[in-house]
């Protein structure tokens, strides 16, 4: 499949690449697209990850399309209920054809002269071929799916157990009536511990340090209710916008009183595991979502650590050893599997490299554009969720503003879009994400940045975003639309090119 040229290439089908390809659909009707997937299933993070008990850690009325209801019972979903949900908004959308499975973007270089971007594709087998476009979205999320963060703990050939990182969890693994060490207490971790001590011996969570837990029932009883007497779509929307506001509510109430926040925080703690807990194991050094808080349903792991089935330690490894892990304090935690809940290894953009003209882009040097774009970069577009809310309800937004924006270029006939930074004034920067969470921070010099002014900054916050995606004008002075300099796009275009690659 050489050469074939599209109006848009999606790369990635998971959550945020299915939702694109659909409101492709319906707001860019005619429009060329085709989806290309690495991996040779489609659902992303939920397909990858296999550990047990994988779930959500948004609601599912946020993290489900704004243009499809959730219709389980369960609020708080598990994975296998996740990828149902997507199988079938591939189905109710005819998508199954514009899926290109094992096909990997290996790179992809903007030329201004023909306005297209040629994107090397590297099939299962090792073979390339090329695909061009006059947009591509990244929807391919922020973390490698071939490597975790995985630190070099001292000793670990001396472990006579197994070793396992939850991004690449064994199916056949068998931990029941063993003693089982987990290393880490993001929410990685929390799901693992309550789903793993109901068959293990024990399960010992190992923390450097705390994170915030907070348990919220699986089901939203407000939803069930509505949906006994209000349409589906209605009820499902009344649902979305009550549990955006009141989270919205709460993450403001966080920034504005953050030890009051804190302190409320902890005394939910105290009234789920009693007066006798030790809080040194709950009580974080730092405040309320400066990292993200973790969510548990209907409180699963606080009644695992209260039945005496799984623990809290709080410590440093020194040193794995033989039969488990020396701790810095002098302590020993006995082990026969140790699953390091270590984290994610972030990137931009996936693995592929990015270049503009025949010169590679460093996202660690360019600037967001709304949440959607990069300063420089013409006709690119990512899907980036929001730190503080669901990752869907930015990309639904995400994908709407990318199809308003081509059919602003479509009418006005300049099939070039391009942020461009003010000439002469210089801008300041900030990280684009300022969690100060480990998968962050060790990826922080390669990560985007933002600006000191709007459209330059993130606002983390659907109502706003809202406004800036969907309603604001699309020429704001900022963006630079433009033509190529020796190809009209009229002429390479090819409607059918996606049919062309579905019948590779």
């Amino acid at each position: 499949m050489e050469n074939k040229i599209l109006d848009v290439l999606i790369v990635g089908a998971g959550l945020s690449g299915i939702g694109a390809a659909v409101h492709l659909t319906k707001r860019c009707p005619g429009k060329s697209f085709a989806i290309v997937e690495a991996r040779e299933r489609l659902g992303g993070t939920w397909d990858l990850f296999k550990y047990p008990g994988i779930r959500s850690d948004s609601d599912m009325y946020t993290l489900g399309y704004n243009f499809k209801p959730w219709t389980a019972r369960r609020a708080i979903a598990d994975a296998p209920s996740i990828l149902n949900y997507l199988h079938e908004t591939v189905e109710e959308y005819d998508l199954e054809d514009k899926i290109r499975f094992n096909h990997k973007v290996v790179d992809a270089d903007w030329s201004s002269e023909e306005a297209l971007w040629t994107v090397s594709l590297q099939h299962g087998d090792g073979s390339l071929h090329t695909v061009k476009c006059n947009f591509l979205h990244m929807c391919s999320g922020y973390y490698s799916y071939e490597e975790g963060h995985n630190p070099d703990f001292a000793g670990k050939a001396d472990f006579a157990g197994e070793i396992v990182h939850p991004q690449f969890w064994p199916e056949d693994l068998d931990y029941s009536g063993k003693k089982v060490v987990v290393i880490g207490s993001g929410a990685t971790a929390v799901t693992l511990i309550p789903s793993m001590a109901d068959t293990a011996e024990h399960v010992t969570m190992l923390q450097r340090s705390p994170t915030y837990i907070v348990s919220r029932p699986g089901e939203d009883k407000w939803a069930l209710r509505l949906r006994k007497f209000l349409p589906a779509k209605l009820a499902y929307l009344l649902t979305r916008w009550k549990n955006v506001l009141l989270g919205l509510f709460m993450f403001n109430l966080a920034r504005k009183k953050p030890a009051a926040f804190k302190g409320r925080l902890l005394e939910m703690v105290r009234e789920e595991m009693g007066q006798d807990v030790n809080m040194a194991d709950y009580t974080p050094s730092y405040n309320p979502w400066d990292q993200r808080l973790c969510l548990v349903p209907d409180s699963d792991l606080f009644d695992s650590i209260k039945s005496g089935k799984a623990s809290i330690v709080t410590d440093h490894v020194d040193t794995f050893t033989k039969d488990g892990i020396k701790l810095k304090s002098g302590k020993t935690l006995e082990a026969d599997i140790i699953v390091t809940a270590t984290g994610l290894k972030m990137l931009t953009g996936g693995s592929a490299a990015i270049s503009v003209d025949g010169q590679p882009v460093n996202f660690g040097e360019k600037i967001n554009y709304k949440g959607v774009m990069f300063s420089g970069i013409p006709n690119f577009g990512m899907t980036m969720g929001y730190t503080n809310a669901s990752w869907t309800l930015k990309a639904d937004l995400t994908s709407e503003y990318v199809c308003r924006l081509i059919n602003y270029m479509d009418k006005k006939g300049t099939p070039i879009a391009t942020p461009t930074l003010p000439a002469g004034e210089p801008m300041g920067t900030e990280p684009m994400l300022d969690f100060s969470s480990g998968y962050v921070q060790r990826a922080i010099k390669d990560l985007p940045k933002q600006g000191d002014r709007k459209p330059w900054r993130l606002n983390q916050n659907f109502p706003k975003d809202i406004i800036n995606l969907r309603h604001k004008a699309v020429d704001d002075g900022v963006i630079v639309f433009s033509k190529p300099g020796a190809v009209q796009i009229s002429s390479v275009v090819e409607p059918d090119a996606a049919e062309a690659i579905a019948a590779e």
